[in-house]
């Protein structure tokens, strides 16, 4: 019994030390469970996938399992700054490294290739497929008027500058690198691997959504187009840091959802649209679907010097027959009144766009 208490001491204060205290694979502040094979402090969602690693990986608890003595001592030799310093010697720049918030299968294919792989380690000789932003092979996309899915060979080239797929043997849509974007939607397609990539097309969002049945071919896919986009962004603005490009290589959408909108004389019936919020390029854009291929409009989000403003409310004479909140998007050429369902998504688009207009 006394062993227990002081090697649970041992853990706690373990746990307190720098790099210990959060996460070592994607960051969550609750630490509380640990591989004692890797030495190494993970939270409760990491320590699942840790599971299904038992070659590489064994997983303990903090407070629901005993410690013996020598896990104790490999423990305190150990820990998250150590495993970081081997495993992640050599991370490439544009490789996505993913956060708490991120979904399974991008959490679960860094676990697998920091550990199992060891792709990043420093005297390992490795060839990363996705390093020279070029890949080719079949992915399942859904189609442009259709919920169906079909197999569709795609080419991605970075030193071309492009991206395109083909039906039957003919190129569909040839996409460049400069207007590329993607991010994984799985929850929004409903599948675990779900990709969506979007570009620019006679000034409207094109979204092609895909997926792949392996969890580690459309990680790869994604992180070859960041490859790409990488070295894109490296040749067009060379005297950019490095800290301001990482983020702009590829975005994701910092809200989305439901909301309902009236037309431009605000007498319209209010109608219900998907709305997704893109802080790089300050464009709200709303669709009928969430997987619609093309978006139904925009709502360009300016700076406050500009004349915009996001007001909680409608404006005075417009008549609402639900009593649910509303949002007024001031711009200097008319006002967008948007209906949410209840106050917390009204607070959290007013947040999500003021924080665009807040922006430079």
């Amino acid at each position: 019994m006394m062993d227990r208490d002081r090697n649970k001491s041992l853990l706690l204060e373990l746990l307190r030390a720098p790099g210990n205290e959060r996460c070592a694979d994607c960051g969550a502040p609750d630490a509380e469970w640990t591989s004692y094979k890797l030495g190494i402090f993970i939270c409760l969602n990491c320590s699942g996938i840790h599971r299904n690693l038992p070659q590489i990986s064994r997983v303990k608890s903090i407070w629901l399992d005993f410690w013996e003595n020598d896990l104790i001592e490999f423990m305190k030799t150990h820990g998250n700054l150590h495993a970081k310093a081997k495993y992640e010697a050599k991370v490439p720049p544009y490789y996505y490294i993913p956060q708490s918030k991120d979904c399974l299968v991008l959490r679960e294919q860094w676990i697998r290739a920091k550990y199992e792989r060891e792709e990043f380690v420093a005297t390992r000789v490795f060839h990363d497929p996705c390093s020279a932003g070029s890949r080719e092979g079949f992915l399942w996309k859904r189609g442009r008027d259709s919920r169906q899915f079909q197999k569709r060979w795609f080419i991605l080239s970075a030193e071309e500058g492009i991206m395109k797929y083909y039906v039957k043997e003919c190129p569909k849509a040839v996409i460049s690198i400069e207007i590329l974007n993607a991010m994984f939607q799985t929850e929004k397609m409903k599948h675990a691997h779900g990709l969506q990539i979007t570009y620019s097309t006679d000034g409207q969002i094109r979204n092609l959504f895909v997926y792949h049945e392996s969890g580690k071919e459309i990680v790869d896919w994604f992180n070859a187009i960041r490859a790409a986009r990488y070295h894109y962004l490296r040749t067009t603005f060379p005297d950019v840091p490095e800290a301001e490009l990482i983020p702009r290589i590829t975005r994701e959408y910092i809200k989305e959802g439901f909301m309902e909108k009236t037309g431009p004389k605000q007498k319209e019936a209010f109608k219900t649209r998907w709305f997704c919020l893109d802080s790089q390029e300050r464009i709200l854009l709303y669709f009928k679907n969430p997987l619609d291929a093309f978006e139904q409009g925009r709502v360009y989000i300016g700076s406050r010097d500009e004349g915009y403003e996001i007001r909680d409310g409608y404006p005075q004479g417009v008549q609402v027959k639900k009593r649910k909140p509303g949002i007024t998007v001031m711009t200097p050429t008319r006002e967008f009144v948007f209906m949410c369902d209840n106050d917390r998504d009204q607070k959290e688009w007013i947040d999500a766009l003021n924080a665009v207009l807040a922006q430079p």
